[in-house]
């Protein structure tokens, strides 16, 4: 079973390849990652930034659907690499002469294998993951995208390229005849966060691909949003280059393709996101099929029912806690926001500085596709002084549909599985997110968990959010924050902590007893190694004050 399993992830790799693009005199060739969608006709998909600058100046891709070669430079060229490309060098030679002649280079090393020439068939346009993003990012959050070609923000893809949404379609001969597969794929719509998916794409795109190309990342889905959730995001983390790479998703030990790779979310205010962005294969098909019913080279693709889509098998590693973790809901206090986790379905918790000072706050959760809205007045708010970042609400109204969690007892470090779900990245937009990690460090004071640490990646928005075991769904803690190094002005998604919930579960339940708010008190009376820790100083004396 073992060895099985190594193959499929072998057959993973297998589909994907590098695509360079490069005008005759053109230094240097931009690329970026592609996956092989049929071995039988040759055709590749990849992602169309790369082709953005050679599209001939009088072209406004705005007035198109799809864009045949004739559109662009007639001196473009368009290269495939494949990883058995990387193992034979029987057509070296000949082929860097092609590639030396190409880029007006004197002289040329023939030790490397190069690239197969490609022709591109289209461009097409995907308008439903254009809508979707258009919705989910917006200027005053500052977003900037990570790609081969370099940082991207939001004036360039509006202004320059406009291309964040375009997928190019390629047919490369020289893989004619070498298979008879095809790459099996599911819908979107099979997708729910927390399914365990891999990312392969070529970090760098054409750079080094002999130690570079099609390099696996494992990730979950952290959220869906558009028509046919046409917009994936996944916290598999990818780098510059894997635009174009594939999503996998695994059904029943069979891997097959659910999107493509967009780009590595990068900057947000600042602030590091740790998110990738995708497409959705089948909503790229879709629109390739609405463009162009005609080529026979495409007609496996553009049958409304391809023998390899696949649907009805199970999801292998889907995350069935992630469908019953505790509910995490929307804290609006003025203009902040954030998120708290409904320990019932009037009481809630989340952090001091969500609420802000305020009593009252409004309170919003997902509830098959419809949002419910609730006043919460705030019960208790721990005081700035306290090393606990925490307010506990009570519902004016009960919220039906609350998921009671269970709570954890104990932590394990290292071995465990965690989730954190949240409403970071886009609010209320598309409903709380969920992050993939594990329990880093439990820090220890006076003998109890005092400060919990987690590897998933935790945006702004996401404080007052869930920890949860991913094995179990069992709530391990509360998301307070993550880590900024305010000497070199960069936050640390990927590094955060949470106060435990054995914390918290002694005083909620004197609370329902009694009645009396004064019994979280408590939280800020902690001692003096509390402090410390929540500080990021540590207990020495003589260790500097800490810069995180």
């Amino acid at each position: 079973v073992f060895k099985g399993r190594m193959s499929d992830m072998r057959a993973v790799e297998d589909w994907g390849c590098t695509v360079s693009v490069f005008e005759r005199g053109l230094a240097e060739p931009l690329s970026c990652s592609g996956t092989l969608l049929d071995s039988r006709s040759g055709i590749v998909l990849c992602h169309s930034l790369v082709f953005s600058a050679f599209l001939n100046k009088s072209i406004n891709i705005s007035d198109y659907r799809v864009l045949f070669p004739d559109s662009f430079s007639s001196r473009l060229h368009v290269y495939v690499q494949r990883p058995e490309e990387l193992k034979s060098v029987d057509n070296t030679k000949q082929q860097s002469h092609v590639m030396r002649q190409c880029l007006g280079k004197a002289k040329q090393t023939v030790s490397k294998p190069s690239p197969q020439k490609a022709e591109l068939l289209m461009l097409v346009s995907n308008p439903q993951f254009q809508k979707a993003f258009t919705r989910l990012f917006n200027k005053p959050d500052e977003w900037r995208f990570c790609s081969n070609t370099g940082d991207i923000d939001l004036d360039d893809l509006k202004k320059d390229t406009e291309f964040l949404s375009w997928f190019a379609v390629l047919k490369v001969p020289g893989l004619l005849g070498r298979g008879q597969r095809a790459l099996p794929w599911v819908s979107s719509s099979s997708l729910k966060k927390g399914d365990v998916v891999f990312a392969c794409g070529s970090p760098f795109g054409s750079f080094c691909p002999d130690l570079f190309m099609n390099t696996l990342s494992k990730g979950i889905v952290s959220n869906v949003a558009g028509e046919s959730r046409a917009l994936i995001l996944t916290d598999a983390r990818c780098l510059p280059g894997t635009e174009g790479g594939g999503l996998f998703l695994d059904k029943g030990g069979r891997f097959c393709l659910a999107g493509l790779i967009v780009s590595p979310l990068c900057w947000r205010a600042g602030e590091w996101i740790g998110l990738t962005l995708v497409c959705s294969l089948e909503s790229v098909v879709r629109n390739i099929w609405f463009v162009n019913k005609g080529d026979p080279c495409l007609n496996w693709i553009l049958s409304d029912t391809p023998s390899h889509f696949v649907q009805d098998l199970p999801v292998t590693g889907e995350a069935k806690s992630v469908r019953q973790h505790p509910t995490v809901a929307l804290v609006q206090s003025g203009e902040l926001w954030g998120s708290g986790v409904l320990m019932n379905s009037r009481m809630m918790l989340t952090c001091r500085h969500v609420v802000n000072g305020a009593s009252r706050v409004v309170v919003k959760i997902n509830n098959k596709e419809r949002l419910l809205t609730a006043v919460g007045n705030v019960v208790y708010s721990t005081k700035d002084s306290s090393p606990y970042d925490v307010a506990v609400v009570l519902l004016a109204e009960p919220l039906p549909s609350t998921t009671v969690p269970a709570v954890a007892r104990d932590f394990r470090a290292g071995r465990v599985d965690v989730y954190v779900t949240g409403y970071g990245v886009f609010g209320q937009s598309c409903g709380p997110s969920v992050t993939s990690g594990i329990l880093s460090r439990i820090i220890a004071c006076d003998f109890q968990p005092a400060m919990l640490q987690t590897t998933c990646a935790v945006q702004a928005g996401a404080s007052g959010g869930a920890v949860i075991r991913a094995a179990t769904g069992e709530l391990l803690g509360l998301v307070s924050s993550n880590t900024r190094d305010c000497a070199a002005g960069v936050t640390y998604s990927h590094l955060n902590f949470s106060v435990p919930v054995t914390v918290l579960s002694p005083l909620l339940r004197q609370y329902a007893l009694t009645g009396d708010s004064g019994v979280f008190e408590e939280l800020d009376r902690a001692s003096d190694a509390v402090r410390a820790a929540w500080r990021l100083q540590g207990s020495h004396g003589l260790i500097p004050r800490s810069k995180l």
